[in-house]
């Protein structure tokens, strides 16, 4: 026995120019048939909290899959699986497709190498899975934009997700954004780290998608935009907050990524703070609210 629910989505040519679409949701447990042998022209993540079953790949390979789980299923790969027949399995499964999941690909949120992929905790993914159900209702006139947001979540949720990663983030990315505003090269964080610049590459990229120098660059220039709108240093000054000594290089840095020079992107920006923006990220659970002003007189 078997329960199973799912909806199919068409989104519209210029749904598709988002970059990603969701294409179908379903939630299902029990001892649910077996699946293919089949190739697919999309992608799909099912998401497995409760079971086991197995995965054979197109040489034949046979994986054990014990729950929580994620399966990739991606476009063009041969896939064969099911749950095993004497416990059968609980999974949510989500259909997308996008120009978006080359670059989530490439960043390696999507792992076409690695079909199964252990979980440390499932809540995440299926909370999102949970939104696209909901946003499947009939009728829904912002069911296609809603959805695609969702995939983007789930995205998201499925990389915090896997096992072995740390609640907190990875150590060696804390670290850097630690010391991202220090005048250190590449190779003198590697050294802190007990690490060579290459296994310090390969960590990087393997967390964050990207290189030491672009993940440093980028909390750097983030930190610059901070105070180029807060307050009211000189640019130079900046520049030494953020780690570089060189003015006119940073200037020249920051125009060529953010697009606009430091002295025009404060000029736009018009928020000068005395004393600078607050550094504690406010609770969402429990914002901050303006109290009434006091009558006068």
């Amino acid at each position: 026995m078997y329960h199973t629910w799912m909806r199919y989505f068409t989104p519209s040519p210029l749904h598709q120019r988002l970059g990603l679409v969701c294409l179908g949701v379903g939630l299902q447990h029990g001892t649910l048939p077996t699946v293919g042998p089949r190739t697919l022209d999309h992608h799909v993540a099912v998401v497995i909290t409760a079971g086991r079953g197995w995965y054979r790949s197109s040489d034949g390979r046979r994986t054990t899959i014990t729950a929580p789980a994620l399966l990739w299923l991606t476009p063009g790969v041969p896939h064969h699986y099911g749950p095993d027949p004497g416990t059968g399995w609980d999974e949510s499964f989500v259909d997308f497709s996008g120009p978006a999941t080359a670059t989530y690909t490439e960043l390696g949120y999507i792992e076409p190498e690695r079909p199964v992929v252990a979980l440390a905790d499932p809540s995440g993914p299926r909370a999102a899975v949970g939104r696209i159900a909901r946003a499947a209702r009939r009728g829904n006139p912002l069911l296609d934009v809603e959805t695609g947001a969702a995939v983007h979540e789930l995205l998201v949720a499925l990389r915090r997700a896997r096992a072995g990663a740390a609640p907190d983030g990875d150590p060696v990315l804390q670290a850097l954004a630690r010391d991202a505003c220090q005048p250190l090269s590449v190779a003198e964080h590697a050294a802190r780290h007990g690490m060579t610049p290459a296994e310090l590459r390969t960590a990087v990229r393997r967390a964050a998608g990207c290189s030491p120098k672009d993940y440093l660059l980028g909390i750097r220039l983030g930190r610059a935009k901070e105070l180029l709108a807060a307050t009211e240093l000189p640019v130079a000054a900046v520049a030494r907050r953020v780690g570089y000594d060189d003015p006119a290089y940073f200037s020249r840095l920051f125009t060529r990524r953010v697009g606009t020079a430091p002295v025009r992107f404060r000029e736009q920006q018009g928020r000068a703070v005395p004393g600078g923006w607050s550094t504690t990220v406010p609770d969402p659970d429990d914002p901050p609210t303006l109290r009434p002003a006091r009558p006068v007189g």
